[in-house]
């Protein structure tokens, strides 16, 4: 049964020595062994989650989570091959509930005849909550060993039930020595590439870590039958740059403006203006950059430096008034005003606490000698007027018209009466915000003074 079954199921991928010589160069480059998978050592090591459970003899189901181009396919079917199990592959993108059924019904039929199944899922995160919820029953009973691959993160793409069954394993963008291996194995195939080294490292650096994308961009200039080796200047003519992997609701596109926000924060205006450049190169509202330069100016910056919101205001107008690229200047001017301003989270921490302390204290009455009184009867019911115990008498404490005292401050207690005073707002000693913090020392020792003269 087992060989008919193995006959009636063909492996999703040929075997290497199997493709055809026209077959696209990083077809025939896939490696044919967990060792020849280049940059993801760390993984695929003797010490690595993948080495020690093929060394083990036994896979857990697992999430490969990374950039394209990274080997996340090629790794998921050497696993099947390192551990003596049955491969079958479907695609997120091309698959739907007929096929999962029919991937779970055959790998049942597999288990009866003693093969385990790895069922490979590309871009796992493109099926929806209910599709993941499906892989439940089948990863719990064993039927199917479960790897996912995907570019995006899985703690927001995926469900945490599936999560939890799963081991979510990453694999790093290819660095520059890993994709020179690739080349080398390419010119061991081609030939030499028709480049010179400064080219060739160019090349290299136009992949930005995708390995199939070096590999097809290698394979454009074998075709071309190139005769003088290209100087980087010809290669950037010859050769398109790959475009920066970025999706304006994903992953990348948070961990950018993360960056961004924390280089700001940092003063960091070098970093600051790189990551603001990637976002908008990359295609991204630059409306939506704005709104975040708005916010940092008052969350890290707040009155230590005022004049940071007006900047970022002022940068919106512009934009909007001017439009791309013109317009862009003054995002790059409002981006730097931020990130070489003077640092201060005294105003966003007051904001929390402040709005925690009104949630906790709900309804308190103002005391009453700041309620107006415009009638008679809100006279008569004590608006207008607090009354306190002064050396055992009760006295009548009216509102004091700050503008009529000395010092144009009357120190009144403005809290209501079943409420101790509290501090929120503790302006730092740097920019404006030291002027600041003088003021209201100031006005705390004409609080204490008014207190004195009056009693109480």
């Amino acid at each position: 049964m087992a060989d008919l079954f193995a006959d009636d199921l063909p492996p999703a991928h040929p075997p290497v020595d199997e493709l055809r010589e026209d077959a696209p160069l990083a077809d025939r480059l896939r490696p044919r062994t967990l060792a020849e998978v280049v940059g993801q050592e760390h993984l695929t090591g003797p010490e690595g989650a993948i080495g020690r459970m093929v060394a083990a003899g036994r896979l857990s189901s697992m999430i490969l989570w990374g950039p394209p181009g990274t080997g996340k396919t090629s790794t998921a079917r050497l696993l099947a091959d390192a551990v003596g199990m049955r491969f079958h592959a479907v695609s997120a993108v091309f698959s739907g509930v007929a096929d999962l059924k029919k991937a779970f019904a055959e790998a049942d039929l597999a288990a009866k005849a003693g093969q385990r199944t790895l069922l490979f899922v590309d871009e796992i995160h493109r099926f929806n909550r209910a599709q993941q919820d499906g892989f439940l029953p089948f990863v719990e009973r064993g039927t199917v060993t479960l790897v996912g691959a995907t570019t995006e993160n899985p703690s927001f793409a995926l469900n945490a039930a599936l999560l939890s069954r799963a081991q979510v394993l990453i694999l790093h963008r290819l660095d520059a020595a890993a994709l020179r291996a690739l080349l080398t194995k390419a010119e061991e195939i081609e030939g030499p590439l028709p480049l010179t080294p400064d080219a060739r490292d160019a090349l290299i650096a136009s992949a930005d870590g995708d390995g199939r994308f070096l590999l097809n961009q290698a394979e454009t200039l074998y075709g071309a039958r190139i005769v003088e080796p290209l100087d980087p200047a010809g290669l950037g003519q010859f050769l398109q740059r790959r475009v920066a992997v970025y999706d304006k609701d994903r992953d990348g596109h948070y961990n950018l403006i993360s960056a961004l926000h924390k280089s700001v924060r940092g003063s960091d205006p070098q970093a600051a203006l790189y990551y603001l450049a990637r976002m908008l190169t990359a295609g991204e509202e630059p409306l939506f950059v704005l709104r975040r330069l708005v916010r940092m100016a008052s969350e890290d910056i707040g009155l230590a430096d005022p004049q940071a919101l007006v900047q970022c205001l002022a940068a919106k107008d512009a934009y909007e008034f001017l439009g791309s690229p013109e317009g862009e200047l003054a995002i790059v001017q409002a981006c730097l005003y931020v990130a070489t301003a003077p640092k201060s989270n005294a105003a966003y921490m007051a904001f929390k606490s402040s709005f925690k302390t009104a949630r906790e204290t709900g309804s308190l009455s103002p005391p009453s000698n700041i309620l107006n009184a415009p009638t008679k009867l809100m006279k008569e019911i004590g608006y207008g007027k607090v009354t306190r115990e002064v050396d055992g008498r009760t006295v009548e404490v009216p509102y004091g018209y700050d503008h009529d005292m000395p010092e144009g401050f009357s120190g009144h207690d403005y809290w209501p009466e079943e409420m101790a005073p509290e501090t929120f707002y503790e302006p730092v000693e740097r920019g404006f915000e030291r002027e600041v913090r003088k003021r209201l020392d100031y006005w705390q020792r004409l609080r204490e003074q008014r207190r004195e003269e009056r009693g109480w």
